[in-house]
């Protein structure tokens, strides 16, 4: 009798550096890992794969002095607002050291509030809306983040304190209506509501771009650029770089689908997987920082999930067998609508985590099986 149902092992890979191939790296560690750990490789299982790990590989490197020559070409004059930042050391700190460097003018770091994009809290009473656009004399200055003990107005402040000046804001709205600069340029920074604000400034007249505009093309011929993602999905790398999110991954997926098939008899499923969209109900911060789960899949991960609702079934006084062998598709009533590659994703990035388990690798079988699969 089976009693196993999704399995997800993280498999412990070498130390990868840039410049590496990894797809035969990845094809010779899971078949040595299934030998020395005795499982196999089964029909539909998902091989996930770490965006850091891609785009590491890659080569997908960016220093402070690209991202600023890539601000100086968006915005060759002038001071620049930089409209709701996100609350992050590794994240936006560094790309915002290159970004000040590239900008002629003052820089305007407008907050929002009452939290970031992310969930993370930029003031104490997330109700106690008001309107205007505040200053470094409001209480918002001073505001502590309670998980991280950061003041983050007051660190992104310290880059450059003589150009750079902090406000915070609650709502785009409330921006359109109190910004008295002559200068309106804008650079969004928001990571999922980028093109709804990008327009909405436009529509007002301002000159407008995102982060996914910097380093969307190589600012010499050495660097990283993401023609898409520019910035956006990017993370610290050392002092002086970040990584970018990877590039040309789906012939990554396909490629490493074939060389896995050609090494075991199996064709798996794979995807690229960067942070998963979890919300911890604790701190109610979101994960997803990335702009999206998953940039890749191979095709066999589209849509959603073809699954019955089992527990309404037995509940129901249902034959529980017939009718999960009888769905046709879709999902049933209570289920809630998910893509694959976001909940598979979402898998991975818990799985493997963001410390030192040295797992960037994910297979995980049994994801397509219901309860009458042998």
């Amino acid at each position: 009798m089976r009693y196993s149902g999704v399995v997800a092992r993280g498999i412990r890979m070498p130390l990868i550096k840039e410049g590496t191939d990894i797809v035969p790296v990845i094809a010779d560690t899971l078949a040595q890992a299934a030998k020395e750990e005795n499982f196999s490789f089964k029909e539909r299982g998902i091989i996930g794969v770490t965006e850091s790990l891609v785009a590491r590989s890659q080569g997908n490197f960016v220093t402070l002095k690209d991202i600023s020559a890539s601000v100086a070409r968006l915005f060759p004059q002038g001071d620049v607002t930089l409209f709701s930042p996100i609350f992050s050391r590794n994240r936006f700190l560094p790309m915002l050291k290159g970004i000040v460097a590239g900008i002629k003018g003052k820089v305007h770091i407008v907050f929002s509030l009452p939290s970031d994009e992310v969930g993370n809290p930029s003031c104490e009473d997330p109700y106690a809306y008001q309107e205007g656009l505040f200053g470094e004399d409001s209480p918002y200055f001073s505001f502590v983040h309670p998980i991280t003990g950061m003041n983050y107005p007051r660190l992104y402040k310290d880059i450059d304190p003589q150009k750079i000046t902090i406000s915070f804001v609650w709502g785009i709205d409330n921006f359109l209506k109190y910004f008295n600069s002559p200068h309106k340029q804008v650079l969004v920074c928001t990571v999922h509501n980028r093109q709804a604000y990008a327009k909405k400034l436009a529509d007002q007249g301002f000159k407008v771009h995102t982060l996914a505009d910097i380093c969307a093309q190589p600012v010499r011929p050495e660097s990283g650029f993401n023609a898409e993602f520019g910035l956006l999905g990017s993370n610290y790398s050392n002092e002086d770089r970040v990584k970018l999110f990877p590039r040309d991954c789906q012939t990554f997926v396909d490629r490493l689908q074939q060389a896995v098939e050609a090494k075991t008899g199996v064709r798996p499923e794979v995807l690229i997987y960067g942070d998963g969209a979890y919300k911890d109900p604790s701190t109610g911060i979101w994960e997803l920082a990335d702009p999206l789960v998953s940039p890749a899949a191979t095709g066999g991960l589209s849509g959603m999930p073809h699954e019955t609702k089992l527990k309404s079934l037995i509940d129901s006084g249902a034959d529980v067998r017939q009718a999960v062998q009888a769905n046709s598709g879709g999902q049933a009533l209570g289920t809630t609508p998910r893509r694959l590659t976001d909940l598979l994703g979402s898998l991975c990035d818990l799985t493997s985590g963001s410390g030192d388990k040295g797992t960037p690798v994910i297979y995980v079988t049994g994801y397509f099986d219901n309860y009458y699969t042998d």
